[in-house]
């Protein structure tokens, strides 16, 4: 078997067969997708889970162009499905659009990338020009140059399907990639409705008042219709990660990545690879997250000593998880944290989420993780209303660690706009019940982690103290020398050095006891003796001890 290379960042399915890289074989969706005569097909799914390689392939399919493309399909699984379905190959116009480039500040940039996308489109079917009278001659140029009335550009996808199933004499096939990203940019950049309008415009004339048509797909990562996006579209299809349909086709399956890893001689990764990138379920399959899979593999054929990194969190648009953790009232601050320290939230679903509605309501807020891959549905069930509701987990370590990157992000910035000299002036002044109260109400605000509970609290402690002026903050937690957990030293005139020493208590009462190991440890291991010898006039010594949100303070008397 030969080498083959890994595709990374290559959404062409074309390239991928025709460059000979490795390719997970999802052309069976392409007869699932004939067996089903949806007339519009939407599929929802995380970003990064192979929905415009598919789409890709879809259109190699489908398309009948002066190039045979059938010998791409050659060895894979729909050249074995039978005549039923390859008699389809190549046979129908298609349009193919993708919004992932709608990504701007403002609408009228968005609006110009959309331009460019109809322009690009157009041309790519030039070869109909001829074909077309010469009124549609002039429209058809003014879509090339870009210089068409912006209002026409709102029917401009019917009126190609118009042209193409004319010079045809065929339905057309339209296919339109992440149809979600310019609302996504839209909602965070300020100008929800303006795009709203515009893809409601466009999508009502190209999928529901187009006879030319024969079918359409989409994919996005969340269902748009409180804004009547798709409003009487007939026999409108959704299929989103809570339906068995398709399931199998976006992302990898557990057969697909032991297949990758056993190709590539990488068996002993395999544990590794579930631990970070399984624990995504798509109706009943269980889901690895694709992107991180390849990138993980490729790093381990370069590097025998690999080791996971959250690759997802590198591409994919986090600004929502963002705006929870900073924005959230104490209820989803509480969830939050129940979530990253191994629990669980349940709440309904709401299939038909947008992006603003998530500020209006709460609980939307699960619906969107759950969605966009941030959660992981253990259970479906109907509450006393009827209502659907899901239990939900983080799927895996390479989520966890996004949570976890951005609630750090959250509480530097908040430690960064907050005035915190009452604690270190207590610090100085002996003063323990005001360090007690002040660290107390801080993590009482913080979302925290207790998996790693010493060095959660150590970090804690370290970027509540270090930043003020005149002394220097040394932190030994993670060098294991025998030195004290944290060390303030006045910088200029050695007047001052304070030593605190850290231990977590696995139950309140125990807190009390914890100072006391703490403070014993100090003495019994001489932290001060280097103070001592570098001339520190008055060194203090303080054992502190956490229990969840609560913290006891003991200095030695």
């Amino acid at each position: 078997m030969g080498f083959k290379t890994i595709p990374i960042g290559y959404e062409n399915f074309k390239e991928i067969i025709t460059k000979d890289f490795y390719y997970v074989d999802k052309t069976l969706m392409i007869k699932d997708l004939i067996d089903s005569s949806g007339k519009v097909n939407l599929f929802t799914r995380p970003r990064r889970f192979g929905k415009t390689l598919n789409m890709s392939m879809l259109r190699y399919f489908f398309e009948n162009t002066d190039e045979d493309n059938s010998y791409l399909f050659k060895n894979l699984n729909i050249s074995k499905a039978g005549d039923k379905y390859l008699s389809h190959m190549g046979q129908y116009p298609v349009i193919s659009i993708s919004l992932k480039s709608m990504k701007q500040n403002n609408f009228e940039d968005a609006f110009k990338i959309f331009k460019q996308n109809i322009a690009d489109e157009f041309e790519r079917h030039s070869k109909v020009y001829e074909k077309l009278s010469t009124s549609k001659q002039k429209q058809f140029l003014d879509f090339c140059k870009k210089t068409a009335d912006d209002s026409e550009y709102l029917n401009s996808l019917k009126t190609l399907s118009q042209h193409l199933e004319s010079a045809y004499e065929k339905r057309v096939i339209i296919l339109i990639d992440e149809y979600d990203v310019p609302l996504e940019s839209a909602y965070f950049n300020g100008y929800y409705d303006e795009m709203v309008n515009l893809i409601r415009s466009v999508f009502e004339s190209a999928l529901k008042t187009n006879d030319s048509i024969e079918f359409a797909v989409l994919t996005g990562c969340l269902r748009i219709s409180k804004e009547s996006i798709f409003t009487g579209l007939n026999n409108f299809d959704v299929y989103p990660i809570t339906e068995n349909a398709f399931s199998q086709y976006f992302g990898f399956t557990e057969d697909e990545v032991k297949q990758a890893v056993e190709f590539y001689n990488l068996e002993k990764y395999f544990p590794k690879i579930k631990q970070w990138y399984n624990g995504y379920k798509f109706g009943s399959t269980e889901i690895y997250n694709p992107w991180s899979v390849l990138k993980y593999l490729q790093s381990a054929l370069n590097n025998d000593t690999a080791r996971p990194e959250p690759y997802w969190s590198n591409t994919s648009s986090n600004d929502i998880i963002r705006q929870i953790i900073f924005e959230g009232d104490e209820n989803i601050k509480y969830k939050i944290e129940e979530l990253i320290n191994g629990g669980h939230v349940t709440a309904p679903i709401y299939e038909d989420i947008t992006y603003r509605n998530v500020k209006i309501n709460s609980d939307y807020i699960w619906s969107f993780l759950l969605f966009t891959g941030y959660l992981k549905p253990i259970d479906f069930f109907k509450n006393e209303h009827h209502i659907t509701c899901f239990k939900g987990v983080i799927p895996n370590i390479e989520i966890s660690t996004i949570y976890r990157s951005t609630i750090m992000q959250w509480f530097e910035e908040k430690l960064n706009s907050t005035p915190r000299n009452e604690l270190f002036d207590a610090l100085l002044n002996e003063d323990t019940e005001t360090i007690e109260d002040t660290l107390s109400d801080w993590l009482d605000e913080t979302i925290s982690y207790y998996d790693s509970k010493e060095n959660y609290y150590h970090g804690f402690l370290t970027g509540m103290l270090t930043g003020f002026k005149g002394y220097t903050v040394k932190s030994n937690r993670e060098s294991g020398d025998g030195r004290p957990d944290i060390l303030i030293m006045e910088r200029k005139k050695h007047l001052v050095a304070i030593i605190i020493e850290i231990k977590v208590a696995d139950r309140f009462p125990h807190l009390s006891s914890k100072c006391d190991e703490a403070l014993l440890q100090i003495n019994e291991k001489r932290y001060d003796a280097e103070l001592i010898e570098d001339g520190f006039k008055k060194i203090i010594k303080y054992g502190i001890s956490f229990n969840g949100k609560a913290c006891m303070v003991k200095k030695e008397t």
